[in-house]
């Protein structure tokens, strides 16, 4: 078996695969091959680096030199250069906007310096298909400690200890959800963990399960011997076949090597796994409505209690955590208990994982300690605002959060801290927005994607979202009035006391908090038929200046609906009752003849 000296890890995640990393792969393999070092160099394909903006992502070891934004041509230039001549590739390493300096190493990236990856530890450093290196990394030796020197209950008081709270929105204590489930007497109890990740622009579960399947699987299985469960259940989105197709491969290598099935590690402990496919319905990341898609049964939530650890799958008792919080439970059982309480705030311990998007120059997976400030996450991990445009706001715990204005910037992100703000943790999607953002806008597109994946059982989601989504649309169009802007806050108070699941109840946050935060804009809508931000289209006209167009024709020839008239060499004008405001006069102008009002 050959003896690598260096490595060549490629990211193999859904971002950037979809540039070109398994093209970018074979090559470095066949350049590999062209100078005989096949043998002496390994190419590896990992999880996601987390740095998705800068993708493809290379990383050589042993001297741990980062290749940011790396396209399939490249790889002759590497193997060439870096790997034979040992000169590393200036053109391919990151440069810091703050002083353009080239940096060669991610842990003097900004983007990782105040990163602190547990969840993720393994994402971009191993190769998530191979279960020897998870083993290699402390992989199992969690599960072998648990079946060698733990009893189930001490298990659960160590998580209990930890402060870890469930990483999917709710922040329940999952040392306490544990212990609930494994004093429930049954015959059969069931582990699932919820992957139905649906928040929009939200990747996190799907970047571990792609990365690091393996510490999912162990995590379950820790979860099955604390319960007294046997068998456990994955619910995941068909629309992750990455995600998926790794998942397969692990728990084969898991049975195939005794860590799943009977009698695993020697112990008299039997667990093992399924997969269940969801059809990508946002409610069903509730958990009573994941179990039942996964019985079969329409995706709806009921009336709690009974818990699922009371009365869950099949009307067994059932533990729910979702992928990240699984993802924690291994390091805390090789770390200890306080390792993990001493890292975050009094009430929120650990990490949390978030997807970092929006009008933000770092796009990526980022994993924080809790307390870290939005200052600090959106400027210094994520390199500021976009094209050096102003802070509006940034959006936590998507559909179900709220917007936060730049009074918050400096507010510690925890559980407690967020919901006093008026938004939530989540599952960790944040987006970032500019100056160029409409509020109004805003509000009205996460709402109307609770409408869209709303089930429609209980009234006040079904009828209420649909009430305060016209409201929305009719202030967007021009058409509101005062009435409306005070309407829209008593009719989502309504909805979130009176609705059956917790989509129904969170689904006016946006809504409220952008009345809270931005009502000067709401007011602009209905008082003044303006969009401050010009987004909203109804309010938008076009004009031409006729002191700067030269008569060119270019806006006339590309007006779609020939709203545009004027003679050759004249000033030229926009028919109002015709244009339908797409914008491409002010596109094609040469001039800046074309202006917004």
């Amino acid at each position: 078996m050959a003896e690598f000296n260096t490595h060549i890890l490629v990211c193999g995640g859904t971002g950037c695969k979809a540039s070109q990393s398994d093209l970018l792969k074979a090559n470095l393999k066949n350049r590999l091959a062209d100078h005989g070092l096949q043998n002496e160099v390994q190419v590896l394909q990992t999880g996601c680096f987390g740095f998705c903006e800068k993708g493809p992502i290379v990383k050589i070891q042993p001297d741990n030199t980062f290749y940011v934004s790396v396209e399939p041509k490249d790889a002759i230039e590497i193997v060439d250069e870096h790997i034979l001549k040992g000169r590393k590739v200036e053109h391919l390493l990151f440069k810091d906007p703050k002083n353009d300096k080239r940096v060669d190493d991610s842990k003097h990236m900004d983007f990782y310096k105040k990163q602190v990856r547990i969840a993720l530890r393994n994402c971009g450093f191993i190769n998530p298909e191979n279960i020897e290196e998870y083993i290699g990394n402390d992989g199992y030796a969690a599960l072998g400690t648990c079946l060698e020197n733990y009893k189930p209950t001490e298990v659960i008081d160590l998580i209990k200890k930890s402060g870890l709270r469930g990483r999917g929105g709710g922040g329940f204590p999952t040392g306490l959800k544990w212990e609930i489930t494994n004093k429930v007497e049954a015959d059969q109890k069931y582990v699932v963990c919820n992957a139905d990740e649906g928040d929009p622009g939200a990747f996190m579960d799907r970047s571990i399960l792609e990365g690091d399947p393996h510490s999912v699987i162990e995590a379950m299985a820790i979860c099955g011997y604390c319960i007294g469960a046997s068998k456990g259940l994955v619910y995941i989105r068909a629309e992750y076949p990455l995600a998926i197709k790794r998942l397969k491969v692990a728990l084969e290598q898991a049975a195939e090597y005794g860590l799943l099935g009977e009698k695993i590690l020697g112990s008299d402990f039997d667990f093992e796994i399924e997969i269940r496919y969801g059809a990508g319905a946002f409610v069903c990341g509730e958990e009573t409505a994941l179990i039942h898609s996964m019985e079969g049964l329409r995706g709806e939530p009921t009336f709690k209690p009974p818990f699922p650890s009371e009365s869950g799958y099949m009307g067994k008792p059932t533990n729910v955590n979702n992928v990240e919080t699984f993802a924690n439970i291994p390091p805390i059982i090789n770390k200890g208990a306080d390792w993990f309480a001493g890292i975050g705030t009094e009430k929120s311990k650990g990490t949390k994982v978030f997807a970092l998007a929006g009008k933000i120059n770092n796009v990526g997976l980022i994993e924080v300690p809790m307390g870290i400030t939005l200052r600090e996450v959106i400027y210094d991990i994520g390199g500021g605002i976009k094209d050096g445009k102003e802070f509006k706001a940034v959006q936590t715990g998507g559909p179900s959060g709220g917007c936060l204005t730049k009074d918050f910037l400096d507010t510690p992100i925890d559980y407690d801290n967020l919901l006093a703000a008026g938004s939530m943790m989540g599952s960790g999607g944040m987006i970032v927005m500019d100056e160029d953002d409409c509020m109004v806008s805003i509000a009205k597109f996460y709402l109307e994607f609770t409408l869209d994946e709303s089930c429609g059982k209980c009234t006040p989601c079904r009828i209420g979202n649909k009430r305060l989504f016209e409201i929305l649309d009719s202030i967007s169009q021009g058409k509101g009035t005062k009435e409306d802007i005070d309407k829209l806050r008593r009719l989502s108070y309504v909805i979130k006391d009176s609705s059956l699941c917790g989509l129904g109840q969170t689904s006016p946050n946006p809504v409220l908090s952008t009345l809270d935060h931005f009502i000067d804009e709401y007011n602009a809508h209905v008082e003044h038929h303006k969009c401050p931000a010009g987004q909203c289209k109804a309010l938008l006209s076009y004009h031409i200046d006729e002191e700067k167009c030269t008569g060119c024709t270019l806006c006339f020839r590309n007006c779609p609906v020939g709203a545009i008239s004027g003679e050759k060499r004249g000033p030229h004008y926009v028919d109002q009752s015709l244009c339908i405001k797409c914008g491409i006069c002010l596109e094609k102008c040469k001039f800046d003849a074309v202006k917004i009002a």
